[in-house]
């Protein structure tokens, strides 16, 4: 077996997802913590997902603390281990095949799957982290400036997420406090090329229904989908508004609009009525400052044009007042 696959021991499976498996690892040369991905590549469509991930992760390694660090990328090829970036002549142009041309990676009986060695985050996702714990203004205010900061990073970079929510952000134990993790960059999109990322048409409709922008339900989005994604996942933490995943029944963080029993994402009531008027606060006046009502709504906007973009939201979110530390949620 080759070195790398010796880097790391395995403890235990700290996730699992459609396209993938996570967990917790030993460097086993500086014994610190880290976390390990595996993603099969047997199929076109796992491959393309995965070599999203690395390009964008490569693109922007090391350079912003609230966007998951990539340690290394390593190409599983049968019993062979090596890093993604010398297996370019070989493994990695195959992987690129597979994707465009919906070949097997390699043959049949040999395992092909990328690891992805990460930082390791302790508090698990955004998610579960603010559910295990009461309402608070202060944490609030923390996660969205620290949240509003990596994506406008992200757009700087010309990266589009494209499934921002609650489970795809991390959370770690810093200095000051907990640090947030922008993760998951298999729907993202690098854009190559100059000028505003917020000028480029992207047309693949991608991501989770509850987050979606309307205009991504149409087809035709810019990377302010991003910032409604983010709007969705701020109005839900300040509130703590949640529904109930139908495929796993896990609780999540998430804004919607009811019709009888049935819970509509916002993107496609305002996509079917962009007149809509969205009731922010929801459940209680006093959970939110009228100056964070107002730009949940221009974050919210129905047309991108009147929307916020991530570079205005960077500036406008240091303004806000989050009220008092301690919240009461409503009924």
């Amino acid at each position: 077996m080759a070195e790398e696959e010796a880097k790391y021991s395995v403890l235990r499976e700290v996730g699992r997802g459609s396209y993938g498996v996570v967990y917790e690892a030993i460097a086993n040369r500086t014994k610190r913590r880290v976390a390990v991905k595996r993603m099969p590549c047997h199929v076109p469509e796992n491959v393309e997902l995965a070599l999203q991930e690395f390009w964008a992760l490569q693109s922007v390694q090391r350079q912003h603390r609230n966007v998951l660090q990539l340690e290394e990328c390593i190409l599983q090829r049968g019993r062979l281990f090596q890093p993604l970036e010398k297996a370019r002549s070989g493994g990695h142009l195959l992987l690129v095949e597979t994707c465009l041309k919906g070949r097997s990676c390699v043959e049949p009986r040999s395992a092909c799957s990328l690891w992805f060695v990460t930082e390791f985050c302790e508090g698990g996702t955004m998610n579960e982290f603010l559910l295990a714990r009461g309402p608070d203004a202060r944490l609030n205010g923390s996660f969205m400036r620290q949240l509003s900061g990596a994506v406008a990073f992200l757009h700087r970079n010309r990266i589009v997420h494209r499934d921002l929510k609650a489970d795809n952000i991390l959370v770690a134990h810093g200095h000051a406090g907990p640090v947030v993790k922008v993760a998951d960059f298999g729907l993202s999109k690098v854009c190559r090329g100059g000028g505003n990322v917020n000028q480029l048409r992207l047309s693949s409709a991608c991501g989770s229904n509850f987050y979606m922008a309307p205009e991504v339900w149409e087809g035709h989005y810019t990377a302010k989908a991003d910032v409604f994604a983010l709007g969705v996942i701020f109005w839900a933490m300040v509130e703590r508004i949640t529904f109930r995943d139908g495929d796993t029944e896990k609780e999540l963080l998430g804004t919607y609009i009811c019709q009888g029993k049935e819970l509509i994402p916002l993107g496609e009531a305002l996509l079917e009525n962009p007149k809509l008027k969205l009731q922010i606060p929801l459940k209680n006046k006093e959970s939110m400052p009228e100056d964070l009502c107002q730009l949940l709504r221009h974050m919210l906007a129905s047309n991108p044009r009147e929307r916020l973009d991530a570079f205005q939201l960077e500036v406008r979110i240091r303004r806000i007042s989050y009220g008092k530390k301690r919240q009461r949620s409503g009924s």
